[in-house]
């Protein structure tokens, strides 16, 4: 996964709270493999009418360039499926903006390099009105965990974990590495104050 500080993109608003993992991505899409990509399938049954066909009127095909979400309240609740963040990544979103997401879904987010930003209620109240009809070009930056959309200026929320996998794009992993020589020293001192622990060596 390729880490990164900041992102500089097009941000747009998808005013509706609760949207689900399985409206990020039905369940009957499950089933293709990962490799054929999964951004044709975002949000597949809400941005099409009744026959099938794309919804101009549906933000997200006004706009399918856009790299920054600002959305409402619980983004990515429901199901543990990752093909939903998959569904995004695939769409080319590099960020999320919204009051509160999912647990297992900003988790997976994170391992994907899709940011999850939390922001106050106030905050994303703000970001949907100003977006509203019009994609803005926006910036985010992780180490200062602040969001630029036009004339506003919007601190966001980030685990500090979360934040150094998303820069150095690491894993779980990775991030229990950084550790490595701490583990190495309790493994020593365990081994010498508690021998009897450590599995008997036979030569």
């Amino acid at each position: 996964m390729e880490g990164w500080r900041i992102h500089t993109g097009t941000a747009l608003a998808l005013p509706f709270d609760n949207l689900d993992t399985d409206q990020l991505i039905p369940a009957r899409f499950m089933s293709q493999p990962r490799d054929a990509g999964y951004d044709d399938f975002l949000l597949y049954d809400m941005r099409r009418d009744a026959h099938g066909n794309l919804d101009p009127g549906f933000p997200l095909n006004c706009d399918s360039q856009a790299s920054i979400l600002v959305v409402g309240r619980n983004f990515g609740s429901g199901s543990s499926r990752e093909a939903a963040v998959y569904a995004l990544v695939d769409a080319g979103v590099r960020a999320v903006i919204a009051p509160s997401f999912g647990d297992i879904f900003a988790s997976n987010a994170v391992n994907n390099g899709l940011l999850p930003a939390r922001v106050s209620d106030a905050d994303g109240a703000a970001l949907l009105m100003a977006l509203s009809g019009k994609p803005e070009s926006a910036s985010v930056d992780l180490e200062t965990g602040r969001l630029m959309i036009g004339t506003m200026s919007i601190q966001f929320a980030l685990d500090g974990a979360w934040r150094i996998k998303l820069i150095n794009g690491w894993d779980d992993i990775d991030l229990t590495q950084r550790h490595q020589s701490d583990i190495q020293t309790f493994s020593k001192t365990r081994r010498h104050n508690a021998p009897w622990v450590w599995p008997h060596e036979t030569h």
